[in-house]
């Protein structure tokens, strides 16, 4: 039995606890840890547990009843959070984005290889058939070799989104739409398409002026002999969200669609059913998820304890690639550059300070609220 504790006991929380539960023969929660005790209370008493409560994480890692801890808290906790419970033996699961630096993700790399404890990012989009199905596709080489890629991040938060008090700021939230919101579908790109050469983009903030940071932007990625493009907005009604590859033999796509092309004589297309054919075979024989989103992420992550491999599908060395290519975004946009990657140490935007220094600040925040009466939030372009 993998005995658990959940720190911070905020919205997103309840993704975890769910699906912990939904394990019961695999696991138990015996602690919640929040710095506000009566959010953790009313988070007990919500799902009936047996459970303590603390409010000072460090007392809580010093327990040797805990196994595996899930960072739940804002951005700019997770890495001494995290760093403090791989030191002390635990294995660790922590939210999206990974860190608010790549500095900070440095530090939780290199405690987990020292620990040997486990250190998953949570990226639950990966794990859903559609995902998996087009990742599938992609490696197979079916659609030939990839020339676009087209990530379209379409979110719609209202203005009073930011007046939450970790959010809006380079110093808590570490970022905006780019950061919190397209973290998802950048993660998808770079797992697919590894990252680029070069990025260019532009942000702005249309919409929140009571936030410093973006809340729409535009990046161009250089791949050797190929370009993607991603759009990261809290301002697009609707919320559509894809992701498009395009191949030199097709186009793939989430949500799911193939279409494939011949050359005429004159070189105008004309349809290739008989390759839009193969395409759906090879995407047929992936099989479908025993569990998706969250509950399929902390099954791979339970497993992994459980038979001692430590193997993950979102380890912290991806959590930290899909946050360098979001700070190479920000870096380009915030100076008006295009960067190369790999990032280095000595980078403005490396570090945390750094960041907060040499990000472009939008607006200053205006408002502070410490919790919202309605918890309801949008995952994965599904209300929550």
């Amino acid at each position: 039995m993998i005995r658990v504790a959940v720190i911070g006991t905020g919205s997103i929380s309840s993704a975890h606890i769910e699906s912990y539960l939904s394990f019961g023969e695999r696991c138990r929660i015996v602690a919640f840890c929040d710095v506000s005790p009566e959010s953790a209370q009313a988070k007990k008493q919500a799902y009936n547990l047996d459970c303590d409560i603390v409010s000072d994480y460090r007392e809580l890692l010093q327990r040797e009843d805990i196994d595996l801890v899930s960072v739940c808290t804002p951005p700019y906790t997770h890495a001494d959070i995290s760093v403090t419970a791989l030191n002390a033996g635990k294995h660790v699961i922590v939210e999206k984005p990974m860190a608010s630096s790549l500095a900070e993700c440095d530090r939780m790399n290199e405690a987990a290889a020292r620990s040997g404890k486990l250190l998953s990012v949570v990226s639950q989009n990966r794990f859903g058939d559609a995902v998996m199905r087009l990742k599938h596709v992609l490696d197979s080489g079916a659609a030939g070799r990839i020339v676009h890629a087209q990530i379209d991040s379409f979110w719609w938060r209202g203005y009073v989104y930011y007046d939450l008090w970790w959010r809006g700021t380079w110093e808590k939230e570490g970022g905006g739409c780019t950061l919190n919101h397209a973290v998802h579908h950048i993660d998808m790109l770079q797992w697919m398409m590894g990252l680029p050469d070069k990025v260019t983009a532009v942000m702005s903030n249309t919409s929140h002026d009571n936030a410093e940071v973006e809340d729409l932007s535009v990046a161009i990625l250089s791949y050797p002999r190929a370009l993607a493009q991603i759009t990261s907005s809290v301002v697009h009604h609707g919320q559509e969200q894809k992701l498009i590859f395009q191949g030199e033999k097709a186009r793939i796509s989430m949500p799911w669609q193939v279409t494939a092309s011949l050359a005429q004589e004159n070189g105008f297309p004309k349809p290739n059913p008989e390759l839009e054919q193969e395409i759906e075979a090879v995407a047929e024989k992936v099989p479908a998820l025993q569990y998706v989103g969250h509950k399929g992420q902390l099954d791979n992550v339970l497993t992994a304890i459980e038979n001692g491999s430590g193997q993950v599908l979102v380890t912290g060395e991806e959590g930290r690639k899909t946050l360098e290519l979001i700070t190479a975004i920000y870096q380009a946009a915030s100076t008006g550059q295009t960067v190369q990657l790999p990032l280095l140490p000595n980078s403005p935007f490396y570090t945390r300070e750094g960041m907060m220094a040499s990000a472009t600040h939008f607006y200053e925040k205006k408002n502070s609220v410490a919790a919202f009466t309605n918890n309801e939030i949008t995952v994965s372009g599904e209300q929550r």
